[in-house]
């Protein structure tokens, strides 16, 4: 399976906001669209980073008196990791898993397709072992002509 795979299920839809909101307005958007991370772009649409609620706790940790005031941009991660539309989902998962990631943006030729998740990942591993065991089974008990 491949993160193609992942988003014709769930989607292509990716939550964004410009570099220079609030840190509150992304937070606001974490719960109001029920999303674990935000791209962060500029006034051109143009990617400049992704923002995850670690970087929330990073801006309180830095600077708590000013959190109210703090903008996406002076906490955002701007090097962000990406995978491509035919990137098998156990190379997906290995990536995010030794950078400590939780979600993936999905990049073919310059633009963004999606956004993957661990839980999309594992979800999606699931199935795949569910219908391979089903096979087996299937096998073992007789049920396909030999």
């Amino acid at each position: 399976m491949k993160a193609k795979d992942i988003l014709a299920v769930k989607g292509s839809r990716v939550i964004t906001i410009h570099q220079d909101n609030r840190i509150m307005d992304a937070v606001g958007m974490f719960f109001a669209n029920r999303v674990g991370s935000l791209i962060v772009v500029d006034h051109n649409d143009d990617i400049k980073g992704i923002f995850a609620p670690n970087d929330v706790l990073k801006a309180v940790s830095t600077d708590p008196d000013n959190i109210r005031h703090a903008s996406v941009k002076q906490f955002m991660s701007t090097n962000m990791i990406v995978a491509k539309l035919d990137d098998n989902i156990d190379y997906i998962q290995a990536v995010m898993t030794e950078n400590r990631i939780r979600h993936i943006p999905i990049i073919e030729k310059g633009k963004l397709q999606g956004i993957v998740s661990i839980g999309d990942v594992v979800n999606a591993q699931l199935k795949v072992r569910d219908v391979e065991n089903q096979y087996l089974k299937e096998y073992m008990e007789g049920k396909y002509p030999a």
